[in-house]
């Protein structure tokens, strides 16, 4: 199912089908699942990255001053 469909789909949920109103939920239920587990590694690394950039910084200020 397309990206169009599950659109149309939700526009018009009261007059859709069963069929079509679970299908639209199980890919939405996927396509949120996997969203959700990007945006948590992504977390996961912007924090680590972040964790490195401190390091490094912090490390050349220590050389400046002295």
């Amino acid at each position: 199912m397309d990206i169009n469909k599950i659109i149309e789909i939700s526009e018009n949920a009261e007059n859709k089908p069963n069929k079509d109103l679970i299908s639209a939920r199980d890919i939405l239920i996927e396509e949120f699942e996997k969203t959700k587990d990007l945006i948590i590694n992504l977390t996961k690394h912007l924090e680590g990255v972040e964790e490195m950039y401190d390091k490094v910084n912090n490390e050349i200020k220590k050389r400046i001053i002295n």
